[in-house]
């Protein structure tokens, strides 16, 4: 009960600070909070342009692979659609014959026990291996210990090698001499420097660009707006079709070349959490359906629903990567259920971290998403062609790769 109520608190603060963020929330203490956020604000900012010059200058060093790089990131914190990006880049480029190889750092994964890393240290000369969520055959990690992210992928990209450290260095030369892999994903990786030779893929959501434009704790950037130079081709993620000359101005003021490409996320079908059962996305309409996300941009999620004429009858949220507890799930069920719900639905990220679906008193799915080009490609393996394989280099050929643009 006291680590319950200790949590609810820890949440209640972390909404707090959210809303204050997002300027929801009004009076002394939310302009107080404001305050000392935007003075640490300057202090990460003056951090993060510290850390590029060092890079720039060559004080720090970066460290090619020998293989093509390519990074999928952005530059807020969440909420952007990275995830179903990262997934289909990865399944063309393995389609297209690459040896393909996801690095993440595993955000909110459970790290190995202290006395484990002690004793790896003191019973062996090399490094410690990077967790392998897959070898590309079998998905050897769970939700937990992998995070949601990569073990999604490695669920869903039979094939696909996904590697979890916090030293991608050293994940992708893991990946290049254990597996034989000639192609590298840098899952969320914008921010990683150590890696030479890339082609950075930067997104940005179309509904919330940059947020209030300030940098981390006072806004959601994690580096300033100007930074979209390094950029090397544009993703505009949840689109709705309708071009956005204002950001696109903004988008070309600060990086002429880079090509932007637009797309949107387009739900597909439901999934039967646990069994695998699949229902047409036409089984919404009409229904009273209950709804709970654990993701940063819970609206977009809620609205696919509404849009395929679900009635939202009960409707939870919880902060991102949320890890639920039997009880937090049994009050969503209850509710629910009490609320004349027929089934509930979550998200795909939020469904690898229910354990137990069988505990459910209704049927319980989560909705898969997809990636669609609307505009810069004909389509997915276009926009793939475009980027990784110009001028029609042929599959098994190792492709040019044009450097980023300096910080």
């Amino acid at each position: 009960m006291p680590n319950r109520w200790i949590r609810q608190k820890i949440n209640e603060f972390e909404l707090f600070a959210i809303d204050v963020i997002l300027g929801k929330r009004e009076g002394v203490g939310a302009t107080v909070f404001g305050g000392f956020l935007q003075l640490c604000s300057y202090l990460f900012n003056g951090i993060v342009q510290l850390r590029l010059w060092l890079y720039r200058k060559r004080i720090f060093h970066d460290h090619p692979l020998g293989c093509l790089v390519v990074v999928v990131g952005n530059l807020t914190v969440g909420g952007t659609g990275k995830t179903p990006v990262v997934e289909k880049f990865a399944r063309a480029l393995h389609e297209r014959g690459r040896k393909v190889a996801i690095l993440s750092r595993g955000y909110k994964s459970k790290a190995p026990p202290l006395w484990k890393k002690w004793w790896y240290a003191f019973t062996h000369t090399e490094p410690e291996p990077p967790r392998v969520v897959s070898d590309g055959e079998r998905v050897l990690l769970d939700s937990e210990v992998a995070g949601d992210e990569p073990f999604m992928l490695a669920k869903n990209l039979p094939g696909v090698v996904v590697l979890v450290d916090k030293d991608r260095v050293k994940a992708g030369a893991y990946a290049i001499k254990r597996f034989g892999c000639d192609t590298l994903v840098l899952d969320d990786g914008f921010q990683y420097l150590p890696l030479k030779g890339r082609l950075n893929l930067l997104l940005v959501d179309k509904t919330n660009p940059f947020g209030n434009g300030f940098v981390l704790p006072r806004g959601i950037l994690r580096e300033p707006v100007k930074h979209l130079k390094r950029a090397s081709y544009v993703f505009l993620t949840k689109s709705n079709g309708r071009r956005d000359e204002e950001l696109e101005e903004v988008i070309k003021r600060y990086n002429p070349h880079a090509e932007i490409i637009e797309c949107a996320h387009r739900p597909q079908f439901l999934q039967r959490v646990g069994n695998g059962e699949r229902r047409p996305l036409a089984d919404l309409k009409g229904r009273r359906v209950g709804a709970f996300s654990g993701i940063a941009t819970p609206e977009s999620f809620e609205r696919f629903l509404r849009e395929g004429g679900a009635q939202l009858v009960h409707v939870e949220r919880f902060l991102d990567h949320y890890r639920f507890t039997p009880e937090d799930l049994t009050e969503v069920y209850a509710g629910a259920q009490r609320d004349g719900a027929e089934f509930i639905v979550t998200t795909e990220k939020d469904a690898v971290r229910i354990t137990d679906a069988a505990a459910c008193p209704l049927p319980l799915y989560y909705l898969r998403l997809e990636i669609e080009i609307l505009r810069g490609a004909d389509d997915f393996r276009d926009a793939v062609g475009k980027i990784c394989f110009p001028r029609g280099r042929p599959a098994n050929e190792e492709p040019e790769v044009a450097p980023a643009a300096a910080g």
